[in-house]
């Protein structure tokens, strides 16, 4: 732990506590372009982007007269609409650790699977966008989580070798994707987040507010 200069926040299910409001939100997109879907698949999905999860289901579905950018841009305005009514509350001890490492001076990323308009709401909306040397949504991104890209990304742009970073996460995917990255992984096990496979994580919490008290660093 002595050789991490830097950290990388997932957004979803570690600073924002919205994976609930995501499957109702995905749910409802899924009625709505007349789609069926197993809400227990939802698991499977989380850390990927929302065309991720729409383009397979059309694709499974042979369904040629939808596209899954409409169904993205349905999803995100309507999650957007419970984001900003103030429903979604930060993750206990997220905003607190962000202002704690950024204090305690190590550079901070975002990397998220979201895409740029909920990021860019939920940064402006907690407060926390100052703390943040670099943000990146995987929509910006040919491929989404477990794709290693997003962080390695954020290390280039930090200016920190990906085997100092360490990244914080509460899915399978996530994992993954930091760990492919050659980072140092901390998985927070929210109990919002399903059922997910944390094992191939470095360490793992049950609450944020144990990594100041774990990682020296903080």
């Amino acid at each position: 732990m002595k050789n991490i200069k830097a950290v990388i926040f997932d957004m979803d299910g570690v600073i924002i506590d919205s994976e609930p409001i995501h499957s109702r939100v995905k749910m409802d997109t899924f009625a709505h372009f007349g789609l069926e879907f197993n809400e227990a698949d939802l698991v499977h999905y989380m850390g990927r982007t929302s065309s991720a999860i729409f383009g397979e289901t059309i694709a499974k579905a042979g369904r040629t007269d939808i596209q899954s950018e409409d169904m993205a841009a349905y999803k995100h305005s309507h999650y957007l609409e419970i984001l900003q009514s103030g429903e979604i509350a930060p993750v206990t001890g997220s905003v607190d650790l962000i202002k704690s490492l950024h204090a305690a001076g190590l550079p901070l990323a975002l990397a998220t699977s979201s895409n740029v308009r909920v990021m860019n709401t939920v940064l402006d909306s907690f407060g926390i966008r100052p703390y943040f040397t670099s943000i990146l949504s995987g929509g910006e991104l040919p491929e989404s989580k477990p794709n290693p890209a997003i962080y390695l990304i954020s290390a280039e742009r930090l200016g920190i070798d990906p085997v100092e970073c360490l990244v914080i996460e509460d899915t399978t995917n996530g994992i993954l994707a930091a760990k492919r990255a050659g980072m140092y992984c901390v998985a927070y096990r929210n109990p919002n987040s399903g059922k997910q496979d944390l094992s191939k994580a470095d360490e793992i919490v049950d609450s944020l507010l144990e990594v100041k008290k774990v990682f020296s660093f903080a």
